[in-house]
């Protein structure tokens, strides 16, 4: 496992993260006991973060993590969650005020939920799970979280950015106000490399890239068959509903061509180009069971991503959103 510095907060954090989304039970059912010794195999392989969320199966996954943690005896777990925005749902559009949805006392509310279904006495990330661009100008959000920092309950704060839309973290990334953000960067979603990185590594705001696999369309792996293999309540089944699914399919073909000469297989491709750029701290990528991480954590080797095969994705990047 290969390590980088996380931002200014001079962690050395693992290239890839424990994504924690899939313990809450949304993308399909989830056995607890697997998951949490999956968990802890993961620890062992060298994983170091954990990023999770109090609406991930409302506290579920945090409570498995927390039960995790319990168990281990190792080398430190750092610990990320998310607090939901009051009154929308985390995947709603950001072209709204930040005014009202994070007031010191929901953050209160959540943060003290989190550290008791987590099991820490304090939350080494804490992240909002829709940052909105007016963040940059109002600030009752970042008043009431230098609060619970100052209490000790909080070590450093992040913002989780809308879907396919990183030009919402550029000025965030100029001002320094939060150590992290997170964003999702892969071989469909390039943007961020454009602006948001360059600007974040200015003022040294680490980058936690999500969803490297595209929702498991960049493992390679989908056939004609995959969609009827879900379960109508897996996330996917809405997701990739209609034309959605046939044409990411097709997409998907076309770059695992271009990768083919480079990798043996599209994930491998995939997850080392969300670690390229030198502004990722680490990739998030959900795992539920051992066989998923040993795949996923064989690909931090420190092997340098071929510039050329950059160069020949760009043309593969695709705006689209099916959350």
């Amino acid at each position: 496992m290969q390590f980088r510095t996380f931002g200014r907060t001079g962690w050395q954090i693992s290239e890839i993260a424990f994504g924690a989304w899939q313990l809450g039970g949304t993308w399909g059912a989830v056995d607890e006991k697997e998951s949490i010794d999956t968990l802890l195999y993961a620890f062992e392989k060298g994983i170091n973060l954990v990023d999770t969320a109090v609406l991930y199966g409302n506290g579920r996954s945090e409570s498995t993590i927390g039960k995790a943690l319990k168990q281990w005896r190792g080398d430190r777990i750092f610990v990320a969650t998310k607090v939901p925005p009051l009154g929308l749902s985390a995947g709603r559009d950001s072209n709204i005020s930040i005014k009202g949805r994070y007031p010191e006392h929901h953050l209160r509310e959540n943060v003290e939920g989190s550290l008791r279904r987590l099991g820490v006495d304090c939350i080494d990330l804490l992240q909002l799970h829709l940052w909105m661009e007016d963040g940059v100008t109002e600030f009752e959000w970042l008043e009431g979280l230098l609060k619970l920092v100052d209490e000790g309950k909080v070590r450093h704060l992040g913002v989780s950015l809308p879907d396919i839309r990183p030009a919402t973290g550029v000025l965030l990334a100029k001002s320094g106000l939060v150590a992290a953000q997170q964003v999702i960067f892969n071989i469909f979603e390039q943007e961020p490399a454009i602006e948001l990185f360059r600007y974040g590594e200015k003022t040294s705001t680490a980058f936690i890239a999500r969803v490297p696999f595209d929702s498991g369309a960049l493992t390679g792996t989908w056939t004609e068959d995959t969609y009827a293999e879900w379960a109508p309540d897996d996330k996917r089944h809405q997701m990739y509903k209609g034309k959605n699914f046939a044409e990411t399919l097709a997409r998907v073909a076309d770059i695992q061509s271009t990768c083919s000469s480079y990798y043996s297989t599209l994930a491998e491709a995939a997850m080392k180009y969300s670690l390229h750029d030198p502004a990722v701290s680490t990739v998030a990528c959900g795992m539920r069971n051992r066989a998923e991480v040993d795949l996923n954590t064989a690909y931090s080797d420190g092997t340098a991503f071929p510039a050329e095969l950059r160069d020949a994705l760009r043309p593969y990047a695709w705006k689209h959103r099916f959350y």
